[in-house]
């Protein structure tokens, strides 16, 4: 970007990194920095947070960039978690409370919309269908029962919507990425093991043989984007796999991965950050979503055993 001030060219990934944070982030995500990176702790980032969360329980102001307004929203709430869950804090009356909004704003069958309708009126991604009676989505939902079982919060929301998780991942068929990786943060959560491997194997063959993933990324262009993503929206096998003992690491061999892994650490740009490569439709989404893609790019990179700084 011109005009942008520069990281300094020898120094170490997570040094450049800290150099955009410190110049593009958002309270939030330097707070998440520090607490990842610089042994920071949990308290800022949870008082961080806060200022996101509703009377409701849910949270809003475009915690996640590509929904505006202040109305809470599932996709926010899910981002809320997985912050939560990041530092160890996803549990206790915090999380009773989220799971009393995600019962008042499930569908009939238990489970979460991707989006509610009372987003309608604020600014949302083009992308990002608004509908007056949506249905249950396993990208909202699987996320949230996943890391809910993981931290083994047990409420009666769970009940239901694991249930709607459970059928939604048995039958897939023909899917796309970011529903894959919503399967995978369900499947990497759920208690029942043996079940969630069986699944996972066959998701894994369902990935290779649709080419959901670019298994060389000196051959990107022979890999397919899934309709209605952007030109270039490609997934690696580091996606599905953010951690070596998710059951996504069985999908793809050691070489495909450290390809891919080569992929990500190469994509550092000269800021300092990591780029967003979904649709960019309006000014600041993009600017709010790199700093968030820049902390999980060295999360990934770290927990796969890459040298950052």
């Amino acid at each position: 970007m011109a005009g942008t001030p520069l990281a300094a060219p020898h120094a170490t990934p997570l040094e450049r990194a800290e150099h955009f944070i410190w110049l593009t982030a958002r309270v939030l995500e330097q707070r998440r920095f520090a607490y990842h990176f610089l042994r920071g702790g949990a308290d800022p980032v949870e008082v961080a947070l806060s200022a996101y969360l509703n009377e409701d329980g849910g949270y809003g102001h475009a915690l996640e960039p590509d929904l505006r307004g202040p109305v809470s929203q599932p996709l926010h709430t899910g981002h809320a978690l997985r912050v939560l869950d990041s530092i160890g804090r996803c549990g206790g009356l915090r999380v009773e409370r989220i799971c009393r909004y995600l019962t008042e704003v499930s569908t009939h069958d238990g489970a979460l919309p991707a989006v509610h309708p009372s987003q309608r009126g604020y600014p949302a991604a083009p992308f990002v269908p608004i509908v007056d009676n949506p249905p249950s989505s396993l990208l909202s939902t699987g996320p949230v029962a996943g890391l809910l079982h993981r931290n083994q919060v047990w409420h009666a929301w769970l009940f239901r919507a694991t249930e709607f998780c459970w059928e939604a991942v048995e039958t897939l068929e023909k899917s796309h990425p970011y529903e894959i990786q919503a399967a995978v943060a369900f499947l990497d959560g759920v208690p029942d093991r043996a079940r969630a491997q069986t699944v996972a194997d066959r998701l894994g063959r369902l990935v290779r043989e649709q080419r959901l993933a670019v298994l060389d990324p000196d051959r990107v262009d022979a890999f397919p984007v899934a309709p209605g993503y952007a030109p270039g929206e490609h997934h690696f096998p580091y996606d599905y796999a953010r951690v070596p003992d998710s059951l996504a690491r069985r999908w793809f061999t050691d070489e495909e991965l450290d390809r891919s892994l080569d992929h990500l650490a190469a994509g550092q740009q000269e800021d300092g950050g990591w780029p967003v490569n979904w649709r960019r439709w309006a000014p600041g989404t993009a600017l709010e979503a790199r700093p968030i893609v820049t902390i999980e790019a060295l999360r990934t990179l770290r927990a796969h055993g890459r040298t950052i700084g």
